[in-house]
């Protein structure tokens, strides 16, 4: 069994927000800055997608914003779940670095539908996990669709997105906790899958 392809609704989320976690405890952000955040990354990632460049410079603008407003190794961390401590500190490295690659090449491979992407805030309500910020993201000759992205941590970054109601992050974390049940928990058969994946076998 090979490792599902990143859904579309996933597709969608992390290109309209980049999203999925981290396991660590944060301060949570208020809801105006929460929101101001959404706002100033949201519309740095959609220049980025709406602009005219070739796909290989919009991959380049996209890993800075990425790094910085994502909390990339969290998430990672949160999805390989209680096999993060069992894996080894190399594992551990090659494996966060091979799931910031196929988080970018997800999207990428499908950025060229996404382009004159337009959004606008919808609420922000308090959530254990963080400030959970709702958009309305539009595209045209599509339904618009509404993301909510849960934002936490000092500085503020985006560590989980709801779409269709299911947490991105769960998700993920199922199909890879799925995946290593089945393959004995061996966390290197995970990173063979992700390099394969990658094309980098």
């Amino acid at each position: 069994m090979m490792l599902r392809q990143l859904t579309r609704r996933t597709i969608l989320g992390a290109a309209s927000l980049f999203a999925l976690v981290p396991t660590l405890a944060f301060a949570a952000p208020s809801s105006d800055e929460a929101k101001a955040f959404v706002g100033r990354f949201g519309s740095r990632l959609v220049t980025v997608l709406n602009s005219n460049v070739p796909l290989a410079k919009k991959r380049d603008a996209l890993l800075p914003l990425l790094r910085e407003n994502v909390d990339v190794q969290g998430i990672g961390r949160y999805c390989l779940g209680r096999y993060w401590r069992v894996a080894t500190p190399e594992q551990q490295k090659l494996y966060l670095e091979l799931f910031q690659d196929v988080l970018l090449n997800a999207v990428t491979a499908r950025m060229g539908e996404y382009q004159n992407i337009s959004f606008r805030l919808v609420e922000s309500v308090p959530s254990p996990a963080g400030q959970k910020v709702t958009l309305q993201i539009s595209r045209p000759h599509q339904p618009d669709v509404l993301m909510t992205a849960v934002i936490d941590g000092e500085p503020p970054k985006v560590v989980d997105l709801y779409g269709e109601g299911a947490s991105m992050r769960m998700t993920q974390r199922s199909d890879y906790t799925t995946y290593l049940t089945r393959h004995g928990g061996q966390v290197q058969t995970l990173i063979n899958a992700l390099k394969h994946q990658l094309g980098r076998d």
